[in-house]
């Protein structure tokens, strides 16, 4: 497909090709023949960058069997273009007997969910993407946060940089982890991202001005240091416990206590990204109680520590309006 970023693409490639080195110097008479098709007859394949790659070979082109085929993302807008049939006629054609395993990148699950790949199988892909692809294709069991993810043979990562962990992978699956770790050297890239093995996508979608959790955002902001109960909040709403308790979870998907555990997360989650604010005193703001308990909050939720997220996430001090406006209050 248009591949959009161009590290979809690229990354992938930059790991078997190194693997393939790694294993040669090694000694070992198996390696890897990475080969780069289109999925148009004109074997162009469009970037972001404005980098056009031309490859050998379309995709309809190719003989089965196939080791390993991977979908190198696009942006899930362009699936249905009539210029892709063929490929999808070619993909038609493609299954666990004569191909030993079927990868996406990034918004690539969506071209094995049109193809029906992924109907009933687990999968995974940008987090920008997630609710579109669970609403398009409802049969696929949609895992928002992981890198990359497995059911059978088939193998789905998130965006960008998830390609390289997913090839990361599957080198490893292929030939242990000694040559993973020297490829993963190789281009200064973690094996297995410490502390953080998932995807930062929002915790909470973005709401419609009429929706119920909408209306209450400038109120929950206000008061997120203080205990809120549903009974408190209902009160503020002016309606009773039940109806509004019936209400949000029918305009959210979600409890009120589920939202509001969500939110206090999300406002943590920009104190550390853009404060030098003591994880205690987060903490404190965003009614996550103590250091403990929004440790555990943090491990449930994005399966890293709060302080593992400001090394990994944390922006320059340029502006100090939220943390001056901390230290005032």
């Amino acid at each position: 497909m248009s591949g959009k970023l161009l590290l979809n693409f690229s990354g992938p490639a930059d790991v078997f090709m190194n693997a393939d080195k790694a294993l040669q110097a090694a000694g070992c008479s198996e390696g890897y023949s990475v080969l780069a098709v289109s999925a148009t007859a004109d074997k162009k394949i469009g970037t972001l960058s404005r980098m056009e790659i031309h490859c050998d070979s379309s995709a309809m082109e190719i003989k089965l069997p196939i080791d390993t085929l991977i979908i190198a993302g696009n942006d899930s807008v362009d699936v249905d273009n009539e210029a892709y049939e063929p490929f999808y006629q070619w993909l038609s054609t493609v299954n666990e007997h004569n191909t030993r395993r079927i990868c996406s990148v990034c918004g690539g699950a969506f071209v094995l969910a049109k193809a029906g790949l992924l109907n009933g199988r687990k999968a995974t892909t940008h987090w920008e993407l997630s609710e579109k692809l669970k609403k398009n294709y409802p049969l696929i069991h949609v895992d928002t946060n992981a890198f990359f993810t497995n059911d059978g043979p088939i193998y789905t990562s998130g965006g960008v940089s998830s390609g390289i962990d997913l090839a990361l992978g599957l080198v490893e699956e292929d030939h242990g982890k000694d040559i993973a770790i020297t490829v993963a050297r190789k281009l200064v890239f973690y094996l297995s991202r410490p502390g953080f093995q998932s995807q930062f996508g929002n915790l909470l979608p973005v709401y419609e001005s009429s929706n119920i959790a909408e209306k209450l955002h400038t109120w929950f902001n206000e008061h997120l240091h203080e205990p809120m109960d549903v009974v408190r909040i209902a009160g503020h709403m002016n309606m009773s416990t039940r109806n509004f308790t019936r209400v949000f979870h029918k305009q959210t998907g979600v409890s009120p206590a589920k939202f509001i555990e969500k939110l206090r997360i999300e406002t943590a989650r920009k104190y550390l990204e853009d404060t030098d604010t003591p994880l205690e005193r987060i903490a404190e703001q965003c009614g996550l109680g103590n250091l403990i308990s929004m440790r555990r909050t943090f491990l449930r939720h994005l399966m890293t520590t709060p302080s593992d997220y400001r090394r990994a996430f944390r922006t320059s001090l340029k502006h100090a309006g939220i943390q001056d406006l901390i230290r005032s209050n």
